[in-house]
């Protein structure tokens, strides 16, 4: 996973060879055999695991939505069915021809507890964050140690995208909270050895102290929601504040507009800082990391840099399900060909993108992952405004 460099530079037709590869092994090997709820549902529709060959095939399984996550009088503890659960029955049972040799040559070589260790430490849920709960209830999803890994994985990804070379100081003002931005700052400083502050936010620190944090740390990133990103610097900025040694701000957990950006870099300007770059980050909790943006222009979004050794999207018709092409507005769909813990497959975000994935190379910093258009907004929220209005 911490392979980046040779991931953000693969050409177009290797990266849908190894995601066609990476699908075919975490369907056989993972989700069919260790996922109560996906079992469940590939064979309710009879669908055959070793079927879905391509990133193409995937159109034959059924999507996954926040309200399959709900509790229901006969399934209180659904949620848990999305968590990986092995065992060596299931092994037996439902687990492909090599996955079965490779872990019958880990038990001769290395002895039957040695392989109970491993398994354990790969899926056995150490931790947890929640969904806001903004749309629904709270719902819980469960990160195994190999998922933790991937959200050190997924933060060093951002700080290499963000431009961060070398070491560098940050200060992390997002909340303290079983909340997916937090705990992804927290891992990326640890796994990009960066030196990171995090304050907690407001209700943790005062406004006046986290600017004073900041003034002591003096860091190149500020990383943090963004309307207390702005409401700390306006403090700080009306305090007569010096923050010339800011180089980056990166906004996480709500959408980004350039007029927003424009604001903060004008207030950042007075300060002393020039040139900083205003950079927005997405994510959602059922995806356990998020993806950023490369440095551009203020006005100018180079879109979200995803990661596509870990995961597969799609952009579909909200109405019709429809898989569409490059560039086409649509909603996003996330699939995980990496997770263990909770996994989903087929997820509908709920997210509407305007100008969808983008597959050609970013023309700001050359790497050739998929991009996802920034400009994002949620179903959800655009049904809200239609019933007030």
């Amino acid at each position: 996973m911490n392979n980046w460099d040779k991931i953000a530079g693969m050409k177009r037709e290797e990266q849908k060879k190894m995601q066609d590869k990476k699908l075919r092994e975490f369907i056989s090997g993972r989700l069919y055999p260790f996922s109560p709820y996906y079992r469940a549902l590939f064979d309710k529709h009879k669908i055959k695991p070793e079927k879905i060959k391509t990133v193409k095939d995937l159109a034959c399984v059924p999507f996954t939505s926040k309200t399959d996550f709900l509790p229901t009088k006969e399934n209180p503890k659904v949620s848990r069915d999305f968590i990986l659960q092995p065992s060596e029955e299931l092994i037996k049972k439902y687990c492909g021809k090599p996955e079965l040799l490779k872990l019958a040559a880990i038990k001769i070589l290395k002895g039957k507890q040695y392989l109970e260790h491993r398994l354990t430490k790969e899926y056995r849920p150490l931790s947890l964050t929640l969904t806001t709960g903004t749309t629904n209830m709270p719902v819980s999803f469960f990160y195994s140690y190999h998922d933790i890994e991937a959200l050190k994985a997924a933060g060093y990804r951002m700080m290499e995208v963000f431009g961060a070379k070398g070491y560098n100081k940050a200060v992390n003002l997002f909340p303290y909270a079983p909340h997916l931005a937090f705990w992804q700052v927290f891992f990326g400083g640890i796994q990009h050895e960066d030196f990171v502050l995090s304050t907690g936010g407001g209700k943790v620190m005062t406004t006046p102290n986290n600017v004073e944090a900041i003034m002591k740390i003096a860091p190149s990133f500020v990383i943090g929601e963004p309307s207390f990103v702005y409401h700390v610097i306006r403090y700080a900025h009306d305090n007569k504040k010096d923050f010339s040694f800011l180089k980056k701000v990166v906004l996480g957990a709500n959408m980004v507009p350039p007029g927003f950006k424009r604001k903060i870099a004008s207030l950042l300007s007075n300060m002393g800082a020039a040139d900083v770059n205003i950079l927005g980050t997405y994510g959602f909790t059922e995806a356990k990391y998020a993806w950023g943006e490369c440095p551009t222009l203020i006005d100018v979004s180079s879109g979200y840099h995803t990661y596509p050794d870990m995961e597969i999207f799609e952009v579909i018709d909200p109405s019709t399900g429809r898989v569409l092409d490059e560039g086409e507005d649509g909603e996003l769909v996330y699939t995980s060909i990496n997770g263990r813990g909770s996994c989903v497959f087929r997820y509908r975000t709920g997210d509407l993108v305007k100008g969808g994935i983008i597959y050609a190379p970013c023309p700001h910093c050359g790497r050739t992952v998929p991009r996802i258009s920034s400009n994002i907004s949620r179903a959800s929220n655009i049904k809200d405004m239609m019933l007030s209005k």
